[in-house]
């Protein structure tokens, strides 16, 4: 269980309280981590322009953002939820909204930058992506550092830096920590973005792109294959939600196998909606209908909207794993499924939805099984 001092982040910067998101009751992680407070501190012994350009990119819930607040950075981010939680933050710290500039990581850059703060994410293709669209904006005096830990920070990131931005120098860590210091080189040219990456989805005529920071974006995950194998099909119009749709296929296979459904697509990653809408049009045209949400889960939806909820949910957020992910999206759909409608769920054997569904729902199907996952389904 946290502590007041488990939500203020103390640096040279000043005091900051910062939560994360989504909120829980017992929260055991906070909102920053030593990379966060070595890079700051770092940030804090240079002789920054105050009119300099600052550009961060995927800080987790606004530590960085709030620090360097005084230069009014832009914080490039693949996650609603990271946006929401440092919209958040910095009301929570009195900070005018004005201080920061949010843009998510589809959205286009601008003009020149003098620093440029990463954090290393957990998903080394975006890096690579967020390395080459940042390169044109790159000069020869902008700074560029990517600060994680040292457990993340393996030396295929020096090698991707080194390639795309210029030589690197290293630091010493610190509290597991450690920072890389890159040098633009003018004669290093960008390529072009290997993002979005395609395959054919197997036993289909589908071809199925997939933006960086997707989730299996190279090739069809093993439970989504699984549970492809025993989508619900349904007569009449319903409204059947994709939660957590990363690219969009089960959303994709059962508008396929309920013609008269409606499919909400819903995802906090702006990117992984972006793919899913993409696969759909490409897949059924722009006449079928549907909608994508990038979002909090199923905040957005009304109670008794939805007939049926399809998730495999992500057991990870950033670089923490767990299932309070999971867990959330379970007494969610709870909320918002019509009577009858039912919530259908994918995890691997050992996560133990059955325990979280048996306490929401009261009971619970099993749909199929094998030996790695379990299909689950919970009605109202």
């Amino acid at each position: 269980m946290t502590t007041d001092t488990d939500t203020v982040l103390k640096v040279v910067q000043g005091e900051f309280v910062l939560e994360r998101l989504p909120k829980r009751s017992l929260e055991l992680l906070r909102a920053w981590d030593a990379a966060d407070e070595y890079l700051l501190s770092y940030m804090a012994e240079q002789a920054i322009d105050p009119d300099a350009r600052l550009l961060i990119l995927n800080d987790s819930f606004g530590a960085l953002a709030l620090g360097l607040n005084v230069y009014k950075p832009q914080a490039v981010s693949d996650s609603y939820l990271s946006q929401q939680a440092t919209r958040l933050n910095l009301l929570a710290n009195n900070i005018p909204a004005e201080q920061l500039s949010l843009t998510n990581s589809l959205e286009p850059l601008t003009g020149f930058y003098d620093w440029v703060l990463i954090k290393a994410p957990k998903t080394l293709a975006l890096l690579e992506e967020q390395l080459i669209r940042i390169h044109p904006h790159l000069n020869g005096t902008t700074q560029l550092i990517v600060a994680g830990m040292v457990k993340t920070m393996t030396p295929t990131i020096w090698k991707l830096v080194e390639r795309l931005i210029g030589a690197t120098t290293t630091s010493l860590a610190k509290k597991k920590a450690r920072l890389i210091f890159a040098t633009p080189d003018p004669a290093i040219q960008a390529p072009d973005s290997p993002y979005p990456v395609c395959y054919q989805l197997e036993n289909s005529e589908h071809i199925i792109s997939n933006h960086a920071n997707v989730f299996s974006r190279d090739s069809l995950d093993i439970g989504t294959r699984f549970f492809l194998q025993h989508l619900p099909v349904t007569l009449g119009a319903v409204d059947i939600v994709d939660l957590g749709c990363g690219n969009g296929l089960l959303g994709l296979i059962a508008a396929e196998k309920n013609p008269e459904a409606l499919i909400h697509f819903v995802d906090e990653s702006f990117m992984a909606v972006a793919s899913a809408q993409d696969n759909f049009i490409r897949a059924l045209g722009s006449e079928r209908s549907a909608i994508f949400k990038v979002g909090d889960g199923l905040q957005d939806f009304l109670p008794d909207s939805v007939d049926i909820i399809l998730c495999n949910p992500p057991f990870h957020q950033q670089n923490a794993i767990g299932d309070q992910i999971a867990n959330s999206m379970i007494k969610a759909a709870k909320n918002v499924l019509r009577k009858g409608g039912a919530l259908w769920i994918v995890g691997n054997r050992h996560l133990n939805y059955q325990i979280t569904l048996k306490r929401v729902f009261g009971s619970f199907h099993l749909v199929a099984e094998n030996k790695k996952f379990v299909i689950l389904k919970a009605k109202c």
